[in-house]
């Protein structure tokens, strides 16, 4: 039963987290598309910095920004939000950031392969920038939606370090699969964390799948 709660705290945050990624991700991604600004590689190497970083060392300076003392911490305070750090809403703030580049990136790369001519065309029909993104940039960009959306899911299933530097592991709180697979592993269950760790590869495995199949479907149509 301790097994049960965990996967569905994990599967909660996960699904959090993907909605908030996808809110997040979107205008960063159609920016980064768009733009011929000097200053977009610097933002999209700033916002693809998780890619690179030890999740120990984010996870370090998340758990800075959201403690008593950081900005992020002192501002929750002011909300009176209650304290950041060992809390559900600490770990989806952190896994939203770690994960942020495996949304933006499907998102940006899927702007970008539909060009600037389906725009223009929009553009010559007098339509508004708002009413060209949503009715001409998101459907040519679903699959890079889809794909983006399972990235950003899968990616926050598996997250460890980050977890575990911002949230600890407190049962029904914080604990997560991967946590629950190293507490497992390390009082010898081995037989628990094979069913745990061979469930998290199976489903890996289907959201892979998932992906090439869609973009084998969305390049069969062109």
């Amino acid at each position: 039963m301790a097994d049960l709660s965990v996967i569905w705290l994990t599967f909660k945050l996960a699904t959090i987290v993907t909605f908030i990624l996808l809110l997040l991700a979107t205008p960063l991604a159609w920016w980064l598309s768009q733009t011929s600004s000097k200053l977009k590689p610097v933002i999209g190497a700033l916002f693809a910095l998780p890619l690179v970083l030890p999740p120990t060392v984010l996870g370090f300076y998340l758990l800075l920004l959201l403690g008593a003392n950081g900005p992020i911490g002192q501002l929750a305070a002011f909300l009176n939000l209650g304290p950041l750090p060992f809390s559900f809403a600490g770990i989806a703030i952190a896994c939203a950031v770690h994960s942020l580049p495996f949304v933006v990136q499907p998102l940006q790369n899927a702007f970008e392969a539909f060009g600037k001519r389906p725009l223009e065309v929009a553009a010559t029909l007098r339509s508004s920038p708002m009413t060209t993104f949503f009715s001409v940039a998101v459907p040519l960009a679903k699959p890079g939606f889809f794909t983006a959306a399972i990235m950003g899911f899968c990616h926050t299933i598996g997250e460890f370090g980050v977890v575990l530097m911002i949230g600890g592991n407190i049962p029904g709180k914080t604990r997560v699969l991967s946590i629950e697979i190293y507490n497992h592993v390390e009082a010898m269950e081995y037989t628990q964390a094979h069913w745990l760790a061979g469930g998290m590869m199976l489903v890996s495995f289907i959201a892979l799948l998932l992906i090439y199949w869609l973009n084998y479907q969305s390049q069969s149509r062109r």
